[in-house]
Parts: structure tokens; C-alpha cells; sequence
């Protein structure tokens, strides 16, 4: 039987985390289904896509990792020998794409049909309000090209972040 259009599109996205001392484990797992859809009313399917995330982490200099955020023992005054607390993260994730999508949605030669990327990070805590992070992320590509994978992408990025 042919769909109804609009398709009505579902979403979820379990997710957990877990804090114990200065180790924190965080998940998700997001999926989606919808309709896709065209100009052409022959263009249209019900699409799903799912992707998961996994992200550990420890705190360096002891404190404790908490879902409202860290706040350093020792602020940052460099005077006093105090630099803040610093914590490594490191996160591997994945997006799969439903390969009804390809050709009619997405153009194969452009779009990959699978993404996976792993980060590895520190982030310093400079005080309960000021938060500097470096990231390096590498990602590989399951399609997206003419005649193959999509060329792997390699970023490093800095961010400084305040709160209040």
C-alpha cells in the first residue's frame, strides 16, 4: 500500500551517564524515521537513520566529574602554585544512514552512507566559570565520493567557554 504523505517522523534519543569520582561514562543513541520526500510524488519513503555516541572521561587533578559541570579545587592563580583542574576526554561515535535514502535523496558520489569519528581531548578548568578545551577529532566516511570513500577529515579546534 502506498504511504500517506506527510509521513509523521518519530525521534528518540536515549541517552545515559554515570559519575564515579574523577571517571565519567556518557551514551546516546539517537534514531530517527521520517518521511523523505520529493517533488515528485513517487518520491517518497520512509527513511530511518541512527547514530550512537560514547564518551569517557577523568579528571587528571582528582576532582570529582559531575553532570553540572567541574569546579576546580584549586582555581587558576598561577602566584600561588594553583592552575585549575584538567581533565582528558575521549569519545567515539558513529551516524548511519538508511541506504533507501541513496540515489533518490542523497547522491552517493556526494554523501557518505557512514560516518565514524573519534576524539581525544583536554580540558582545563581554569575556574567554576571559565573552561578551555583542545580537541582533535578523526573522522572516516563509508561513500561520499565518485568511485569510493569520502576522504578521511582530521580537525583540531580550541574553544574557550564561559559560564554563568
Amino acid at each position: 500500500a502506498a504511504a500517506r504523505w506527510p509521513m509523521r517522523p518519530t525521534r528518540w534519543s536515549p541517552a545515559w551517564h554515570w559519575y564515579g569520582g574523577p571517571a565519567a561514562l556518557r551514551g546516546e543513541y539517537p534514531r530517527s524515521s521520517g518521511g523523505g520526500g520529493g517533488a515528485a510524488a513517487a518520491a517518497r519513503a520512509r527513511l530511518d537513520q541512527a547514530a550512537w555516541q560514547l564518551t569517557g572521561s577523568w579528571v587528571l587533578t582528582g576532582e570529582d566529574a559531575s553532570y553540572r559541570g567541574l569546579k576546580p579545587d584549586h582555581p587558576f592563580a598561577p602566584g600561588s602554585g594553583d592552575w585549575g583542574a584538567f581533565e582528558l576526554v575521549a569519545r567515539y561515535g558513529r551516524l548511519d544512514i538508511d541506504p533507501a535514502a541513496f540515489p533518490l535523496f542523497a547522491n552517493p558520489s556526494a554523501s557518505a552512507r557512514r560516518a565514524s569519528a573519534w576524539t581525544l581531548g583536554l580540558n582545563w578548568y581554569l575556574t567554576g566559570n571559565l573552561k578551555l578545551v583542545a580537541n582533535y577529532s578523526h573522522a572516516d566516511f563509508a561513500g561520499g565520493a565518485p568511485g569510493g570513500d569520502r576522504e578521511d577529515e582530521k580537525t583540531f579546534f580550541t574553544r574557550a567557554q564561559l559560564s554563568f
